[in-house]
Order: structure tokens, then C-alpha cells, then sequence
């Protein structure tokens, strides 16, 4: 049922300009070293979820790999390997929305930061696998990041910092799924498993990801550019 009008939250127009303006620099500076950091974070997001997947289906997780070529690794045992297989993409996506809008409509953009750093230094120590070889050297100098810029850098740095992370987990959802499944089916990629293990096509599995990636993105897009309420603007220490 439809809010009565004085409930509904207005579009905040600086906010949609700051996002649109965002997204734009992300996607011309895509293949550039620039975006490169937030790429290999968005695939930490990914591993991260299939994980999740497996603890909440009562399986074990072994270990995270991350490469240099934008590629990871969950190893798990047990658990719903269907569940486990779906969460990757839409999660990494879902880890995005969050973040995007928890930056654009909360003043805890600081303490966000620091959550996500301590939160990439435990996994790294935890589970990121071998020590001292990329995807552990990066998790471990991307969470020092997040966590000195929560600390010790304002709060609009960090709301720009956050909101450029929420939205290239978003944007990289969507092309990783093109790319992976859509243009490339015969790769060995979660809808190619996913597909040996329910006997439906690679490109049924791309398309539903895909069509649900794009919904879920315009949501959390959607959601982050709607007026801060009196609770939303809360000073937050």
C-alpha cells in the first residue's frame, strides 16, 4: 500500500548530483589504476558473502584467495553449495547498496569506516590466505586505510570515500555478471556451477542474476537519494 503524501521522503537533488557526478568519474576512470583498488575490494566483498553463505547454512568456511587478475576463491565445506553459489555476485552488490546508503542518508560515515576496516583486517587474518601474498598484504593495508581514514580524516571525506565504494560494488556487480556469465557462459564462474548442479542453463542463471542485480542497484540508488529524515541526520561522535 502506497505512503500517504506527507510521508513519502523527497529527492534530495544535491545528493542525486553528488552520486551521478560519482558514478560518472568511476566509470570513465574504469580500466585505470585508479579504480583498480576498489575492484579487488568488491571481489573481497564477494568472497566475503559466499563465506557468509556457508556459516549461515551450517557450513565451514577454509580459506579466501584473492588475485591480482580482479579473480578470487572461497573454499568451503558443507553448507547449501546453491546458496553459497547465488551469494557471491548479488552479495558483493548488497554490501554496495548498504554502504552507499548508509553514507548518503546517516553522519556515520566515520565510524562506518573504521567498522570496515576493523572488519577487513579480521577476515584477512582469519581466513585470507597465503600470508604475505597479495589478497593478504591488500586486505590488511586496505583495512589500515579505512580505519586511519575514520579516525583521522573529516567527515566528507569519508562520505565520499564511502559512497564511491558503495556504488563500484554496485556498478562491478553488474558488468562482473556480464562479463563472467552473459558474454563469457563457458567460463568456470558461480552460474557455471550453479548450472551443473541444477541442470539449468549458464544464461539462465546470468540473466535472473543480471535482471536482479539491476533492480537491486536502482533500489539502492533509489533509496540513497531520498531526503534525510530527522533520525537520519543524527551527529554521530
Amino acid at each position: 500500500m502506497a505512503l500517504p503524501r506527507t510521508q513519502r521522503q523527497p529527492i534530495d537533488w544535491q545528493q542525486v548530483l553528488l552520486l551521478t557526478a560519482l558514478m560518472i568519474a568511476v566509470l570513465l576512470a574504469w580500466n585505470t589504476w585508479a579504480v583498480y583498488p576498489l575492484k579487488i575490494l568488491v571481489v573481497f566483498f564477494h568472497e566475503l558473502s559466499h563465506a557468509l553463505a556457508a556459516w549461515a547454512t551450517g557450513g565451514h568456511v577454509v580459506g579466501i584467495q584473492l588475485s591480482t587478475a580482479e579473480g578470487g576463491l572461497c573454499r568451503t565445506a558443507g553448507g547449501s553449495a546453491f546458496l553459497i553459489l547465488t551469494a557471491g555476485y548479488l552479495g558483493s552488490l548488497v554490501w554496495g547498496g548498504v554502504i552507499m546508503n548508509l553514507a548518503a542518508r546517516t553522519r556515520a560515515d566515520k565510524a562506518l569506516a573504521v567498522f570496515l576496516g576493523v572488519l577487513l583486517l579480521t577476515v584477512t587474518v582469519w581466513l585470507v590466505r597465503p600470508v604475505l601474498h597479495f589478497g593478504f598484504l591488500f586486505g590488511m593495508v586496505t583495512g589500515l586505510a579505512f580505519v586511519v581514514s575514520g579516525l583521522k580524516l573529516p567527515h566528507s571525506i569519508n562520505d565520499v570515500l564511502l559512497k564511491i565504494v558503495g556504488l563500484t560494488s554496485c556498478l562491478y556487480a553488474v558488468l562482473d555478471i556480464k562479463s563472467d556469465i552473459l558474454s563469457r557462459p563457458t567460463m568456470c564462474s558461480d552460474a557455471y556451477r550453479l548450472s551443473e548442479l541444477t541442470r539449468l542453463p549458464v544464461v539462465f542463471w546470468g540473466v535472473l542474476w543480471f535482471v536482479a542485480a539491476i533492480g537491486l542497484g536502482a533500489y539502492f540508488l533509489l533509496t540513497a537519494c531520498r531526503a534525510r529524515t530527522a533520525s537520519d541526520t543524527a551527529d554521530v561522535p
